[in-house]
């Protein structure tokens, strides 16, 4: 419990307003939530959110002391009241999610908040499962990760040695990826496998894909299937067999087929005509192979996730689900 008492500057403001400056991190339905409750008191009893402070009162707080904090990028999953996630699979171990395209993975230099990770470091707050308080060095984590605008199943570790293990496993190759993508044209063959070596503009956030090896590149396959051809755009089956920056937008592109929407490696004219923004990719398929011992996640040897391709927003639009 903290307590306040109101000097001249925060006198006739609202409740409401009030604590919204003075609790930074707690969200505002939480906040209106904690009044109704009267965990918010007014010199010893609970008050309404419109209520005018004046001069003297004596506030009593009975909320967590880390709503307090400044915001930051590590406390920032106790800004989301209500997490938005659509969870595939869950354990005690591990979290797997479908992720939205248009949501960031992790925070960058200009989003904090609305991110994968900080849903779920929130999710599993609210559940009681974890809290910053308990732990001094770990934090659930993605253990792999993609392109804001690419949908599909993203693994969170809830504890430090699911993080541990499947980071090797992924490092490893042990866990077998497929997306789907709706690629212009037709592939030719229709089923097969793309190689090359793919370089990293940083400054660009762009990748360029060459035949020959060249100082800096990175090799990178894609196995591929064609599985329908409809209205001038092919439904793709891609399983990685790399796990390279944008390999999959990069690779079919220089192959003459880039993926509808996608603004970095397609054509304009292709994407103008399509009305779409954003790549048609979606991660929708994990294997967990695990040739080799898994310690504690070994109950996960031949396990598939699995997204249904009809769910698929672009799959439903470009081929009738």
């Amino acid at each position: 419990m903290k307590e306040f008492t109101i000097a001249k500057n925060d006198a006739g403001q609202r409740l409401d307003r009030w604590l919204g400056k003075a609790v930074p991190l707690l969200p505002a339905p939480l906040a209106q939530k904690y009044i109704r409750l009267k965990r918010v008191k007014v010199n010893g009893k609970g008050s309404q959110r419109d209520y005018r402070l004046n001069v003297g009162d004596l506030l009593q707080l009975y909320i967590n002391d880390e709503f307090f904090d400044a915001p930051a990028e590590d406390n920032a999953f106790l800004s989301v009241f209500q997490p938005q996630l659509d969870i595939v699979y869950e354990d005690d171990q591990l979290i797997v999610c479908n992720k939205r395209p248009g949501l960031l993975c992790h925070p960058d230099e200009h989003e904090y908040v609305s991110t994968l990770i900080t849903h779920i470091q929130a999710y599993l707050y609210q559940k009681k499962e974890w809290s910053p308080r308990w732990e001094n060095a770990f934090a659930p984590a993605l253990c792999n990760r993609i392109d804001r605008n690419t949908g599909g199943l993203v693994i969170a570790a809830k504890t430090a040695e699911a993080l541990r293990i499947m980071n090797d496993k992924i490092k490893d190759r042990e866990i077998s990826k497929y997306y789907l993508a709706a690629v212009v044209g037709k592939m030719a063959p229709p089923e097969g496998e793309l190689k090359g070596f793919l370089l990293k503009d940083e400054k660009k956030k762009q990748v360029s894909v060459y035949k020959s090896p060249i100082p800096g590149g990175k090799s990178a396959r894609t196995r591929y299937k064609t599985l329908q051809v409809k209205n001038g755009l092919s439904l793709v089956e891609c399983e990685l067999l790399t796990g390279r920056t944008h390999q999959i937008r990069a690779q079919f592109a220089a192959a003459g087929h880039p993926l509808a929407g996608d603004g970095k490696y397609g054509r304009r004219s292709d994407n103008e005509k399509l009305d779409r923004k954003g790549q048609a990719l979606w991660s929708y398929k994990l294997v967990f192979d695990f040739p080799t011992d898994a310690g504690a996640l070994e109950y996960l040897k031949g396990k598939v996730l699995e997204v249904p391709p009809k769910s698929i927003g672009f799959v439903q639009e470009y081929f009738n689900g």
